[in-house]
């Protein structure tokens, strides 16, 4: 049967229950007393539990038989069965009744809510028997059902595009995907409970700024009408941040929403959570504490354990993690001491080893490519990757000791970056020529260099502490966290290319 006409029946069948005065969307609460978890955990253990149980949830399957039905629902917990008796909820002349509702109007996909009493079938089920049911609302499509046979599993809803498109669709038939966005929540949560235990203040940063900042990328830009002011939607939080460590605050956090014009691909949403975090009077090698100490108890918050299964790789988060400098890291997988090469030497030997390059890269995004051809992917356990160059790290403080370089980390993990962490740069003048630096790379095409802001060079004019400051990547570390293979699988709502209809 085709979907057209799959979709004109229900139609059909809702106007049938309006012309018999069943309100297919009733306005009024319906009072519900168990899940199906609750029940089905319980009851096996305790018969006189749930003797007058109220549940509601959507028919996921039905078996019609004569004088007696059985129907499976699920809520947001699970499935359970339910067993309509006719003569019971229709004695006498109102068969005909229950014959047109239950047999023609109620479909695949309805919420219906039911109230009666758990028992215990001739092949074991826990089922509800049901001595009063409602319609509470009415599907108008039919739902792509999973299908079992042979032991085996037949998705009808497998198009992973049309899942990432329709997640309503995808939570109602595939229920096992809500493990992620929970565990994700758990996560999330996790990680609020160990700062909030560190005293530090969660808080809230603009999200359309007059100037972009904090990160090397590609803004979206729109337009304020009533100030006639062009505005960007921030791609990262980190210099309101750093005012608020300024203005006295000694640890500040965000949970934040950021945005980056870019190319899109499994580990890139364009729409994206990061969690940012700036403590007064740290510096980077204490961050790394922190970072190992955190994520190694979200891992336990979460599995129990702090080794984790990530595709065909077990990767573990108990501290320490491996650290090692980026030069260090790139003559480890290369053979190639790039410390003192400049950045006409660096682009040869990009070349030599196959690293796509062009000429408006300067020397710090030459060798971040270097780095994320030939190392990142290879890096699975935790790793820290250190002391960058300063050209790739223009809001970072120079090394105390390393000349050329800036206190910087990178946390890798399963091939990819899962945070970014500096000894912020305080000194404004440093600050301003660093800024300076990158306004030159964009003049040679770099769409991704940074701009110099002035209020924020201001703000550090009046003194900032010394500060540690961190970027998490909640959207990876949660990829990571659920065992997902794509930013796709633990966000709700992905963005996508317009549907084709």
């Amino acid at each position: 049967m085709e979907l057209s006409e799959q979709k004109q029946i229900r139609r059909e069948s809702l106007e049938g229950l309006r012309k018999m005065g069943i309100d297919p969307y009733p306005p009024d609460l319906y009072a519900v007393n168990a899940t199906t978890c609750e029940i089905l955990e319980k009851f096996p253990l305790d018969a006189s539990l749930f003797q007058d149980v109220s549940i509601a949830g959507r028919i996921m399957a039905r078996r019609i038989m004569g004088g007696a039905s059985f129907v499976e629902i699920q809520d947001s917990t699970g499935k359970i069965q339910l067993y309509f008796k006719r003569d019971e909820l229709c004695p006498g002349e109102d068969k005909e009744l229950y014959n047109t509702v239950f047999k023609r109007y109620l479909d695949i996909g309805d919420i219906i809510g039911v109230k009666g009493f758990v028992f215990i079938t001739k092949m074991g089920e826990v089922t509800i028997h049901v001595k009063e049911y409602k319609l509470l609302s009415k599907s108008l499509r039919p739902l792509p059902i999973v299908k079992e046979k042979e032991d085996q599993v037949f998705d009808a809803f497998t198009d992973p595009e049309q899942r990432y498109r329709q997640r309503y669709l995808d939570l109602i038939v595939n229920p096992h995907v809500r493990e992620a966005f929970i565990k994700r929540t758990e996560m999330v949560n996790s990680m609020r409970r160990f700062l909030n235990e560190h005293r530090y203040l969660e808080v809230e940063t603009p999200i359309l700024q007059p100037l972009y900042g904090g990160a090397a990328a590609r803004p979206f830009v729109t337009h304020h009408n009533t100030l006639d002011l062009k505005l960007y939607l921030r791609i990262a939080n980190e210099l309101y941040l750093k005012r608020l460590i300024v203005g006295g605050f000694d640890g500040v956090y965000e949970f934040s929403k950021d945005f980056r014009n870019e190319g899109m691909d499994r580990f890139h949403n364009p729409e994206f959570t990061q969690m940012e975090l700036y403590v007064a009077y740290k510096d980077y090698e204490w961050m790394m504490s922190l970072v190992e100490e955190m994520v190694e108890r979200i891992a336990l918050d979460l599995h129990g354990t702090t080794a984790i299964t990530v595709g065909d790789n077990v990767i573990d988060f108990k501290r320490p993690w491996k650290r090692i400098s980026m030069y260090g890291i790139i003559q480890e997988y290369t053979g190639e001491d790039i410390s003192d090469l400049d950045e006409k030497t660096l682009v040869t030997l990009a070349k030599k080893l196959n690293v796509e390059t062009d000429p408006t890269m300067g020397r710090g995004k030459i060798i971040d490519a270097l780095f994320g051809t030939l190392c990142e992917p290879h890096l699975i356990q935790p790793t820290f990757i250190t002391d960058y160059p300063i050209e790739m790290s223009p809001l970072a403080k120079k090394h105390r000791s390393k000349p050329g370089l800036v206190e910087r980390f990178e946390a890798i993990c399963n091939g990819k970056e899962i945070c970014n962490a500096f000894s912020e740069l305080n000194d404004p003048i440093d600050q301003r020529q660093r800024f300076e630096l990158q306004m030159e790379l964009g003049k040679r095409g770099d769409s991704e260099s940074m701009v110099l802001d002035e209020d924020f060079l201001r703000a550090l004019e009046f003194g900032m502490p010394p500060t540690a400051g961190l970027g998490i990547g909640i959207d990876r570390l949660a990829m990571i966290m659920t065992n997902s293979p794509s930013i796709q699988d633990v966000l709700f709502f992905p963005q996508m290319r317009p549907e084709v209809r």
